[in-house]
């Protein structure tokens, strides 16, 4: 247990030095008080001028050492400086900085210890959550928006599978084909291999209809994701996320992502894509006194993994010349290294709470972490990064005058918000009465790649009301099409043959449910079109064609039961040979 430093000590030099170099005139970021052998000082305030805090940084930790708190704690006195925060929640802990603390015995201890005065508040939030799957306003990109070199990072793309996907978006550029979704893209890719579109794919050059299968394969895996949900209309306005309440206090956008934290391909690459959008659509702002943004990047690593050089070129161009558009970037991970040394080297915060040495790659990243920190004779930093306890850390910060300042082994001080998660049937309250929530809960799915290249086909859509019927009752012949796929149709287009197998041996699919009442159309400021796409999410509409069977083969449960029944094939296959 550490204890404060005594009043009458007369030597306590190292407090003095660390109090006068982290002194600041202007606002700051209060991040704790310097510790020296076992010793608090209370006098010793570790702090991040507010000016600074676009020179980006890290917080880095092992499991449990306080990454999350330490995140928690830098947001609130940011939004309480007025300054927007956007942070991705991916296990709901972050939800707390909505409602003020209860301080139970631990929280009183340390602010004792430390000589705070300590007052309970929360944070305004406003609650996100990825295409709508978890208690958030529902949030969506375009895939033309999302461009190719992002959605090839998640499809994991190859690189001759990447510049394919850059010669389908130059055409589709090209062409005035609008790629708001999956089914966009992956229509555009079938029209180009079909004998309609072999003249236009020769004319793009160097796309084979083997890589477009390829990719086309992709997509699929990407749509049993539930991807679809996530790409659309209406697009996250970056505006909305630099919002600042009446009294002053910025607003902390909060990604929701525990229900996607198993898909980190999409949610990762879903952050670089914000990030990269508040690049080009900031303007130059040079020296501020404060950020206009603070992003937060959790779980960082998740974007670097496997990620080919090009990618990570490109993320260490935004971080590098994203600061003169006032945005402030700080990462978030286990190990240091998780984050390559162009990126590393950029970040002017570093808050390194423990790291463990049970591996050989432990061992590696402890070194190395140890290499980042300015030189200091208050600490052998190898020991110390083993050694701190829970809500410690190992601080070094910019000083106004933009040098490193002394490290500092810190206590961290608490956050006033709550530690812990806010209940998520309080969090899709406070989303649904949000008034982000009647600008995106609405998905708009207007004219786009899909219905351009179904009107240049001469074929209607499917879910859309036959042309030249005023009635809007479809013909006898459309009527038998849209019946569903037989059981047979399913064994062909999978590839396999029955070969004597008895179907009737198998399980039957459940019961379709009764076709469902149309829901009235969005008063959206684009024309909405239906498209034939199965939507999870409360957020999203599409049109009822009125075929039960039809409705229920394209919904989730329907294409789960398809997918079952051909495992059952292709078990009795097995058995039989």
């Amino acid at each position: 247990m550490t204890t404060e430093a005594p009043d009458t000590d007369g030597t306590n030099e190292f407090a003095t030095r660390l109090a006068a170099a982290y002194a600041t005139d202007g606002p700051t970021v209060d991040i704790g008080r310097a510790m020296l052998d076992g010793v608090t000082h209370h006098d010793a305030v570790i702090q991040v001028p507010l000016a600074m805090c676009n020179r980006h940084g890290l917080i880095a930790g092992a499991t449990g050492t306080g990454k999350t708190v330490t995140l928690q704690l830098l947001a609130e006195q940011l939004s309480a400086q007025g300054v927007p925060v956007f942070a991705a929640d991916i296990k709901g802990d972050l939800s707390g900085l909505v409602k003020a603390a209860e301080p139970g015995s631990k929280i009183n201890e340390r602010v004792e210890t430390m000589g705070l005065s300590y007052t309970p508040a929360g944070a305004p939030v406003q609650f996100w959550a990825l295409g709508g799957q978890g208690p958030g306003v529902p949030v969506r990109a375009a895939i033309g928006g999302f461009g190719p070199d992002l959605l090839a990072k998640v499809l994991d793309a190859n690189e001759t599978q990447r510049s394919s996907l850059a010669l389908v978006f130059h055409y589709a550029d090209q062409r005035g084909l609008p790629l708001l979704d999956l089914v966009d893209l992956s229509d555009l890719l079938k029209y180009l291999i079909s004998d309609e579109g072999k003249a236009e794919l020769k004319s793009i050059g160097g796309l084979s209809t083997q890589t477009a299968g390829v990719l086309l394969r992709k997509m699929v895996e990407l749509e049993q994701q539930d991807a679809e949900l996530f790409f659309g209309e209406p697009e996250l306005s970056i505006d909305h996320l630099m919002q600042v309440t009446p009294d002053g206090k910025g607003v902390i956008s909060c990604l929701e992502l525990a229900q996607v934290q198993d898909r980190p391909r999409l949610f990762s690459t879903f952050l670089m894509w914000l990030l990269a959008s508040l690049y080009e659509d900031l303007p130059e702002a040079g020296d501020l006194d404060k950020p206009k943004l603070v992003f937060f990047f959790d779980e960082a690593h998740l974007l670097f993994n496997d990620a080919p050089k090009a990618f990570v070129e490109q993320v260490a161009q935004t971080v590098r010349l994203i600061r003169s558009k006032g945005v402030g970037v700080f990462f978030v991970t286990q190990l240091p290294d998780d984050v390559p040394d162009d990126v590393l080297s950029q970040l002017g915060t570093r808050v390194q709470h423990a790291l463990r040495a049970y591996t050989p790659r432990d061992a590696k990243a402890l070194k190395a972490a140890v290499s980042t920190y300015p030189r200091t004779d208050d600490y052998e930093l190898e020991e110390v990064l083993t050694q701190l306890g829970t809500g410690e850390a190992v601080v070094t910060a910019l000083s106004e005058r933009g040098a490193p300042n002394p490290v500092a082994w810190t206590m961290v001080r608490p956050p006033q918000s709550q530690i812990g998660a806010v209940d998520p049937a309080e969090v899709k309250t406070m989303a649904e009465t949000s008034t982000m929530w009647p600008i995106y809960s609405e998905e708009i799915d207007r004219d786009s790649a899909r219905e351009m290249l179904a009107r240049k086909m001469g074929v209607e859509p499917v879910g859309e009301e036959p042309a030249g019927d005023p009635t809007g009752e479809a013909a006898p012949a459309a009527a038998d099409a849209g019946a569903g796929p037989s059981a047979e149709d399913l064994l062909r287009d999978s590839g396999l043959s029955a070969d004597g197998v008895d179907l009737s041996t198998l399980p039957p699919p459940p019961d379709p449910p009764a076709a469902k009442a149309e829901k009235p159309k969005s008063t959206s400021k684009s024309k909405s079109t239906s498209k034939s796409r199965s939507k999870s999410s409360g957020s999203s509409k599409k049109k009822d064609d009125g075929n039960a069977v039809t409705d229920f083969l394209k919904s989730r449960e329907g294409r789960a039961t398809v997918n079952n029944v051909v495992r059952g094939i292709f078990d009795l296959l097995k058995k039989k040979r």
